[in-house]
């Protein structure tokens, strides 16, 4: 077996793990009419609210750098990992109620997108506020992959191949942003007179991203173009 298969069987067991535990409670939701649209909806709500903790963390960082809230940023990334729960619910409200949609998982990729955003876009204003401009960037190069990733998939499903390869999908990207924040944070918290440290765990958190992410983005492009290239071949 390799690596790559080792890992998506490990990844599909938690998976299974995690739908075993919140499957009483989405049947739950169901009972009670709450539909696939309205859980993506909560779940951007609660991704908005977290961003803009991080941001308020990165206003006060300008009004003064030398006293960062890192309770702020603790609070930012447990928000984040909670409403991000939101994204394994509405799937399973869809597929247990009965409720799939083409529009339904249009608006969750959509929406997907625009809490990475929110988020990503909140934690480089942090970073550039507390004085860290080179992490700065590297969440910004992190947010591209991001993006680039979902968009390649994407792309690959408009001419007719399905595109899931890679490390750094979303829930691995949601899990090291959550973790980052919360490990910067709490360090944080715990040694305030030093902040140095804690801003690098954050700056690596999202460096692991930036090159994870932009890696899968590319290699997805790669499966396309042997795809499409044995395709044509095919048909010669």
């Amino acid at each position: 077996m390799t690596a790559k298969n080792t890992f998506k069987k490990k990844r599909d067991g938690i998976q299974k793990g995690i739908y075993f535990i919140i499957n009483p409670f989405v049947k739950f939701l169901i009972r009670i009419g709450v539909t696939p649209n309205m859980v993506t909806t909560i779940g951007l709500l609660g991704n908005l609210a977290a961003a803009c903790i991080i941001a308020w963390a990165g206003y006060l960082a300008a009004i003064d750098p030398t006293h960062l809230r890192f309770d702020l940023i603790t609070w930012g990334g447990a928000v984040t990992i909670l409403f991000s729960l939101f994204d394994m619910l509405d799937g399973q409200v869809a597929r247990l109620g009965n409720m799939e949609s083409r529009f339904g998982a249009l608006y969750d990729s959509v929406l997907d997108r625009y809490c990475e955003l929110l988020t990503l876009g909140a934690l480089s204003y942090f970073l550039i506020m507390a004085g860290y401009p080179v992490g700065a960037l590297v969440t910004f190069v992190a947010l591209v992959g991001s993006i680039m990733v979902s968009y390649v998939r994407a792309r690959a499903e408009g001419v007719g191949i399905e595109c899931k390869v890679g490390f750094m999908q979303r829930p691995e990207r949601v899990v090291v942003t959550s973790v980052g924040c919360l490990a910067c944070g709490i360090t944080g918290l715990a040694s305030p007179n030093t902040p140095y440290a804690a801003m690098m765990i954050l700056v690596i958190a999202m460096a692991i991203i930036a090159i994870f992410a932009n890696i899968t983005a590319f290699a997805r492009v790669g499966v396309c173009r042997a795809t499409l290239s044995a395709d044509k071949k095919a048909d010669k």
